[in-house]
């Protein structure tokens, strides 16, 4: 709370140097009334100073050292290649985190809600097709795919990358708004992160901007609705 205060009564020393000399300060020695009202800004400034480092000393520091495991080795190391892996062990343990949370609300939502589609319809007497995978597929058969949704979306520019052979990453752009970057596994959809169009490709960081993020958390449902093992390229179009 104290943090907040001082924040506040900042932001007021900078709006009134900002301002400067106003109206309500008259003409008969407005220069000394001006100066008069800053300094007693600047005073509650200092007393919320003040105040802030009286709550920080009276803080519990922690009872130890945080246990980093083997990572607290790193910061014996000169090279600055190696001085940054702790940054990204940090964020690959966010990442497991995450996967672990979306994994437990996922494994949750299929146990409350009991999917019985049928497809196809097997006879005892014939020997049962061996199905193929959806994630063995040819590359040319997921390019096809690709084409025909860029045909059906003249509006969206769809840009195609390969970093995992043969599993594509596809960027749809829509204008200069926001881009959504969709992970393909075989024909099935991975991932999807949706950015500002200005920000960065990077598919596994997520958007600053709050409003992104909540339409990332809905492409993330629309992709589970759709999601069809039997049927991945309909799901595929379904979603897009």
């Amino acid at each position: 709370n104290s943090v907040k205060v001082l924040r506040s009564n900042v932001r007021r020393v900078f709006e009134s140097v900002g301002n400067g000399l106003r109206a309500d300060h008259g003409d008969d020695g407005k220069e000394n009334k001006y100066i008069i009202e800053l300094q007693e800004l600047l005073t509650t400034v200092n007393n919320n100073l003040r105040d802030v480092e009286n709550s920080v000393s009276n803080l519990t520091p922690p009872p130890g050292a945080f246990s980093l495991g083997n990572t607290t080795y790193l910061s014996q190391e000169t090279t600055q290649e190696r001085q940054a892996l702790y940054g990204q062990l940090v964020n690959s343990y966010k990442w497991t985190d995450k996967i672990r949370e979306y994994s437990a609300l996922a494994g949750n939502i299929l146990q409350t809600n009991s999917f019985n589609k049928t497809y196809k319809t097997f006879s005892t007497t014939k020997r049962r097709k061996t199905q193929t995978s959806n994630h063995n597929v040819s590359p040319e058969v997921i390019e096809n795919l690709i084409t025909g949704i860029d045909r059906l979306f003249p509006d969206v520019t769809i840009t195609t990358n390969r970093p995992f052979v043969p599993n594509p990453v596809i960027q749809a752009s829509l204008g200069r708004v926001l881009k959504a970057i969709i992970g393909f596994k075989g024909l099935m959809i991975e991932w999807v992160v949706v950015k500002a169009h200005a920000e960065s490709n990077d598919q596994w960081s997520e958007s600053r901007y709050k409003v992104f993020r909540k339409v990332t958390e809905n492409c993330h449902a629309a992709m589970c609705h759709f999601h069809s093992p039997m049927m991945p390229d309909l799901a595929v179009r379904s979603f897009m």
